[in-house]
């Protein structure tokens, strides 16, 4: 087994004061779904940088596309000029390919690829813009109150911002309202043609019972995890955002998750009577320089050589590992391009017919030898993308 190694008190108080935060007190969030009862918690109402787990909400959104019949997990999605032009990590797909929403999500959930998240936005709602103006509008239906959105894959942005006490309600908003689709947060690797996938949750296939959920990371936001288990018919939830290394943040979520499991919540305040304190900044967390920079780097390096020394001098004992290697061959879900038969939303063949985000597209792609569906018969329920009856 491999060993992980979690950075010091001392390094984390360095970097937590560095940041405007109390030592050690990067935010987090532990709940069981069941009871909606909050295990532990620190920080909940810190604005902070989504990063990628921002594709939670994307999918959360396509998600509800498709339950109101606007679109279909087989509708197409299409890469843009814009799209294509989005920095990794990404497919890399040449512009005007298509692919299935179906995989298109499978791909950001996994891969968590910009530049098909960018045309899932553009496929479903038009423009990045519009399909931002959804989440904002999912956000505050749900009870998002200190989430703000502006793209749909968490590529940097100081208008974009939400907390760990949001996040937790946007991913057991997914859990509970799409059980269906459960299947899209536990995927533990893609077969892309010739290329494996691996997914960058490393709790998947490594903690008893886990199951979902996403991962990111930015240099202002540190690496995060929205990671969920069951075990005996019990789901826990823990997100961790802020951490410094992917390792810290791995072995912090499951040891939270272990620790869970081992208590009854029946005591805990529910996940609504969560106050913030008042001491919470406006402005989100930004700990680029303690996570990116090359002083950053060099002392986090010193100090894993000097802990693993110690270690093995029997000066020190490890810290508590939680996560061991997979010891079976991951399964790989296959996704490709094409196999599009569903629907293309009314808000996307709008922005065809107008010639503007597709422009450098050819039209259409989907469907060569008819018209483009929406646009020729727009008062066909079952071809307009539109919802019937």
């Amino acid at each position: 087994m491999r060993r992980r190694f979690i950075l010091t008190t001392v390094f984390s108080g360095i970097l937590a004061l560095a940041a405007g935060l109390p030592a050690g007190a990067n935010p987090s969030l532990l709940i069981d779904t069941g009871t909606n009862r909050v295990i532990e918690s620190e920080n909940p109402f810190q604005r902070w940088y989504p990063a990628s787990l921002t594709k939670l909400m994307t999918t959360y959104v396509a998600f509800r596309a498709v339950q109101a019949g606007e679109v279909s997990m087989t509708s197409p999605v299409v890469i843009s000029k814009k799209a294509a032009a989005q920095p990794p990590s990404k497919m890399g797909y040449p512009v005007g390919s298509e692919l299935t929403l179906d995989n298109a999500l499978k791909i950001i959930m996994v891969k968590s690829a910009n530049d098909v998240a960018h045309a899932i936005g553009e496929s479903i709602a038009g423009s990045q813009s519009a399909f931002a103006e959804r989440m904002n509008a999912e956000s505050r239906r749900l009870g998002m109150t200190d989430s703000n959105w502006v793209n749909q894959h968490g590529l940097h942005d100081d208008n974009q911002y939400t907390t760990v006490r949001d996040l937790v309600i946007l991913a057991t908003a997914l859990r509970k309202e799409f059980p269906q689709y459960s299947e899209y947060f536990s995927i533990e690797g893609l077969q892309a043609g010739d290329k494996v996938l691996a997914s960058h949750n490393n709790l998947i296939g490594r903690f008893e019972g886990a199951d979902g959920m996403k991962t990111g990371y930015t240099c202002p936001s540190g690496f995060n995890l929205v990671a969920s288990a069951t075990r005996n018919g019990r789901t826990l939830l823990a997100v961790v955002v802020g951490s410094e290394t992917v390792d810290s943040r791995d072995e912090e979520a499951a040891a939270m998750l272990a620790r869970g499991f081992t208590v009854s919540t029946s005591g805990g305040p529910s996940l609504g009577e969560l106050k913030p304190t008042g001491s919470e900044s406006a402005k989100p967390v930004n700990i680029r320089k303690e996570v990116c920079t090359k002083e950053a780097r060099e002392a986090r390096a010193k100090e894993e050589k000097e802990r693993a020394k110690a270690e093995k001098e029997g000066k020190q004992s490890p810290e508590t590992v939680y996560l061991g290697e997979m010891t079976r061959e991951r399964v790989l879900v296959k996704v490709e391009l094409g196999g599009a038969t569903g629907p293309l939303s009314a808000a996307a063949a709008a922005t065809v017919a107008a010639n503007r985000v597709y422009a450098d597209v050819p039209i259409p792609t989907w469907r060569p030898d008819k018209p483009v569906p929406g646009i020729a018969a727009p008062q066909q329920g079952d071809e307009s993308g539109k919802p019937s009856g």
